[in-house]
């Protein structure tokens, strides 16, 4: 049987190919040209639109942008109604738990087993296959899926029932941005207080201040000035946005957290909106108190386009 791999981007695309090396793989995208080009250098099948879905597709692998797009592709696109009974569906993206709940009962009710799967990364460990995946669903249909995921993630994480992979992705996300939020003030008042911002970021790697955002975000994508991690600032606002209507639904308290969301809400619309790189709060914070964090100078770079599934 065959498993069909649909949205091919930034993180797609690689997942696709290290996938079709050990599956029979159907490759599909919102553009088909990119769906042909892909499937020209693997030497596999394009598919145009679900409509056409062969017989022999049985495992469908979605890497798209959110909730809204997933439930088109699987409902209005009609994805869900054509697979046939006993198939699996394998939802990668970041995705609301609520929808991915659900379609997990819909497919449920179809005799479909349905497993959430987001990953954490970026495209570098999408390229390697060391991916950490956050898996939810049924036992059965994870166990299913695991064969799916291995070739894609270093590290499998089952967290629980349908949903809790997402919700799991959305609350990683948001510590993620508030960590970036947080050394983006400590390293503008070093700067103001005489500390070179990469002397502090050395500090911090060295002390319990460190975070993935001082490893790996300010020394590539922040002190260079580039800004181009590869994952959206919308992309980014959207995560958060999910994971504060988790903590809201349990009326949760999240202060430091609620900060970090309104942060980059803020540094969005003060550096002009879509396009943005979600390091690029970092490049507010230096505006706002009037330092500079980065070695060099020079113009703003153009920011990436948007993507639809990258992760920090």
């Amino acid at each position: 049987m065959s498993t069909l791999f649909v949205g091919l981007g930034r993180m797609g695309a690689p997942m696709a190919r290290r996938h079709s090396a050990r599956f029979d793989t159907v490759v599909s995208d919102a553009h088909p040209a990119v769906a042909a080009a892909l499937a020209e250098e693997l030497g596999c099948r394009a598919l145009p639109t679900p409509a056409e879905l062969p017989d022999d597709v049985d495992t469908a692998v979605l890497m798209l942008p959110d909730s809204r797009i997933v439930e088109t592709v699987l409902l209005t696109d009609g994805l869900l109604g054509r697979l046939p009974a006993g198939a699996l569906v394998i939802d990668m993206g970041s995705s609301e738990p609520a929808s991915t709940r659900r379609l997990a009962a819909d497919a449920r009710a179809r005799g479909i087993g349905y497993v959430d799967a987001p990953v954490s990364g970026g495209v570098a460990r999408a390229v390697t296959g060391e991916l950490s995946i956050m898996v939810g669903g049924d036992p059965e249909d994870v166990e299913r899926a695991r064969p799916h995921l291995e070739p894609l993630g270093g590290s499998v994480l089952v967290v629980g029932g349908a949903g809790t992979g997402h919700a799991a992705k959305a609350l990683n996300n948001l510590l993620s941005a508030s960590n970036l939020a947080a050394a983006a003030e400590v390293l503008t008042v070093a700067a103001g207080s005489g500390i070179a911002p990469e002397v502090m970021v050395e500090v911090l790697n060295a002390s319990t201040g460190r975070s993935q955002a001082t490893e790996v975000k300010y020394p590539k994508h922040v002190l260079t000035g580039s800004y181009d991690s590869g994952f959206a600032m919308d992309l980014m606002i959207k995560d958060l946005g999910i994971a504060r209507s988790l903590a809201e639904a349990q009326g949760a308290s999240t202060p430091v957290t609620d900060a970090a969301y309104a942060a980059a809400v803020a540094a969005r619309e003060a550096l002009g909106g879509a396009g943005l790189d979600h390091t690029e709060v970092a490049r507010h914070y230096e505006s706002v108190n009037r330092v500079s964090l980065r070695s060099g100078t020079g113009d703003r770079p153009e920011p990436p386009a948007t993507d639809d599934e990258e992760t920090p």
